[in-house]
């Protein structure tokens, strides 16, 4: 589940396409597998447009393979905003998923780019004060939902990693660093070109429970790499390929089609 599961979270994060605006109206198209040991575990589809500075995106994740016969999770997102210079800037962020019979929701409002409002269902439990690290206001300033903030503003492939990227899931807030690791090409249905590989670090700052195994893990010992393409000639990269290192193996995500469509 996107809300008790970080690792989950940084994954969606960095698996879900989105694109730039443009004088003329443009749409992307991105569908993606997740892998683990060799094994599909999950898919997703996304659509997104852009027009005037305008942007909106919807998708669906589901699981598939064998984790079905485990955790029969499936859900829809959604995304909207604006575009200012080469800054996404996020309005509201909606997540419906089920897991087997359970229902849960996720939604965030923004207002120039800070959160005005998030709602969870069903609500977290009470927090112990002596664990948990709370979210200031401060925190919730400038900062992008976890589907914005899939999307880099570049001159060129050499200057997509090198970054900083505060995101906020509605209930963590963490900055996804990213580092340049090296550059190639890739071939998938919709794409065949040049690609940058970044080394993403995770580093939580509030909304969690200190001393959760699962967090630094990610923090300290796990190797995330992401490989970005370009869209178009938009000046927009989005990830195409990612690995993914948790305590019990890696996951891999990999675009299955990766194209501009009219």
């Amino acid at each position: 589940m996107l809300r008790s599961s970080p690792a989950l979270v940084a994954v969606l994060a960095i698996a879900l396409p989105s694109a730039a605006s443009a004088a003329s109206p443009q749409s992307f198209k991105g569908e993606y597998t997740v892998s683990f040991l060799g094994l599909s575990i999950a898919k997703s589809t996304f659509s997104s447009r852009y027009e005037n500075g305008i942007y909106s995106i919807d998708g669906s994740v589901s699981a598939a393979g064998l984790a079905r016969l485990f955790d029969d999770t499936r859900g829809t997102v959604s995304s909207k905003g604006t575009i200012s210079g080469q800054k996404m800037v996020p309005q509201a962020f909606r997540a419906d998923y089920t897991s087997g019979k359970k229902a849960s929701a996720i939604d965030i409002r923004f207002a120039n780019g800070n959160v005005i409002s998030t709602q969870v269902i069903p609500a977290p439990g009470k927090r112990d004060p002596k664990s948990w690290v709370p979210i200031s206001a401060g925190d919730l300033v400038s900062v992008l939902d976890p589907m914005a903030a899939t999307v880099i503003h570049a001159d060129s492939l050499d200057k997509v990693c090198g970054r900083t990227v505060k995101f906020y899931d509605g209930e963590m807030r963490a900055d996804l660093t990213l580092t340049y690791a090296s550059k190639g090409t890739i071939s998938v249905p919709g794409y065949k070109g040049e690609t940058v590989t970044c080394r993403m670090g995770f580093e939580p700052v509030a909304g969690y429970r200190k001393g959760r195994k699962a967090l630094n893990y990610l923090k300290n010992r796990s190797r995330m790499m992401v490989t970005f393409a370009p869209l178009g000639q938009t000046g927009v990269y989005a990830p195409i390929h990612a690995t993914v290192g948790t305590q019990i193996g890696t996951l891999t995500i990999s675009a299955r089609r990766f194209e501009a469509v009219q």
